[in-house]
């Protein structure tokens, strides 16, 4: 993972130039489908950001989202744009970050009518807390023009769907209301980047300043002047939190370090240096004299790895059988696995990011099973340290 990078995405260009606007040293990036990514570093900070537009839809953002995560292993991606407000208690120029993202065009057509099958996904626990302790602060706002109220941030569920909602009376506004009356903002893209997110372990955040209450007056006068506004008090907290990431990567990063320097390690085992206090030692497994503090020991090669992973086989199979883990994912989770064994098992160049990358996909089709994401944790620092 890089520790000083995060994505972020647009659909539209207005919004990719609100971010833009906010970054220095600014380089090209071109990935060898195509695709064009801007890298530069947010003014004033150390934080570098991968910029990058994937136009509009779900779709075309799942693919441009599993693409920059690929290629950049971000610390998270970040979704960053304008969207219509559901209800009046949202007002124009504020930011919504959302708590979880709804497919809502989801559904099964029976004799009694259409029924909702949608897909959700909640936001990343951690990006959440962090949002809501900046939204606190309220430092991170552009002065407003004038004597104008200053954005507030909201939390709550964003709609993604496949058509530009622009009416509350229409068919698809009723169905909203209805199935999904908890929603503050409706858009295109966020299901898209949530489900590319999940496959492949990369936290997101979305976050849209809205510029319409989808009611009509979407493309009027008043949407046009709102757009900049909304996608600049959208650029306005996304750079922030992207900054804050990374410097949480670099606390713990440093945090860790600390904590390793105040053990001395012997061939019996762990001694604890610490004086005139208690010591709890937490470990996964005790083998012979040695206690292995809080994973499993660390793989030291390749075979050893191999061996590694063809034992979470085993735990995949458990979870399957048990009913823990569905069919799809369980036979996603297998190719990922195969694969990430055949690159651990060569030396040459550059396999040993693959079957990170392949273990990263996999940590996120089991994202639901505690036990397995605890058991993937050392395989990925192992395949990490083989480099």
């Amino acid at each position: 993972m890089s520790k000083d990078l995060v994505v972020i995405l647009t659909a539209l260009n207005l919004e990719y130039q609100s971010v833009r606007e906010r970054l220095v040293d600014l380089r090209l990036h071109l990935h060898k489908s195509g695709t064009r990514f801007e890298v530069g570093v947010v003014k004033g900070t150390s934080c570098r950001v991968a910029l990058g537009l994937t136009s509009k839809g779900n779709q075309s953002s799942a693919v441009i989202a599993e693409r920059s995560i690929q290629e950049f292993s971000p610390v998270a991606v970040l979704f960053v744009g304008v969207a219509g407000a559901l209800w009046d208690a949202t007002r124009l120029g504020d930011v919504v970050v959302a708590s979880h993202v709804y497919a809502y065009h989801g559904g099964t057509s029976e004799d009694d009518g259409l029924k909702a099958r949608p897909r959700v996904w909640e936001a990343p626990h951690g990006i959440s807390q962090l949002a809501s302790h900046l939204a606190r602060l309220d430092e991170w706002a552009d002065p407003p023009p004038g004597h104008e109220d200053r954005p507030q941030v909201r939390f709550g569920a964003v709609a993604a769907g496949e058509i530009v909602q622009n009416s509350r009376i229409s068919a698809e506004a009723k169905w909203i209301r209805q199935h999904y009356n908890d929603a503050l903002a409706i858009e295109m893209e966020a299901a898209g980047v949530a489900q590319a997110g999940h496959l492949s372990g990369a936290p997101v955040a979305i976050v849209r300043g809205i510029s319409d209450r989808a009611d009509g007056t979407k493309n009027s006068s008043d949407d046009r002047n709102w757009q900049p506004r909304a996608a600049a008090n959208a650029a306005a907290f996304a750079v922030r939190l992207a900054v804050e990431l990374v410097n949480e990567q670099g606390e713990s990063a440093m945090a860790q370090d600390n904590g390793d320097r105040s053990v001395e390690r012997s061939d019996r085992g762990v001694i604890n240096t610490a004086h005139n206090s208690t010591v709890g030692i937490m470990a996964s497994s005790v083998t012979g004299s040695s206690v292995h503090m809080g994973t499993a020991p660390k793989a030291s090669g390749p075979t050893d790895l191999v061996t590694e992973l063809n034992g979470f086989r085993d735990q995949l199979r458990w979870h399957r059988a048990e009913g823990v883990l569905d069919e799809d994912s369980y036979q996603a989770a297998l190719t990922d696995l195969e694969s990430s064994l055949r690159s651990a098992g060569e030396r040459a160049p550059g396999t040993s990011k693959q079957t990170v990358l392949a273990l990263k996909r996999l940590r996120g089709l089991v994202a639901e099973c505690p036990a397995l994401v605890a058991a993937l944790a050392p395989l990925v620092a192992a395949a990490g340290g083989l480099a």
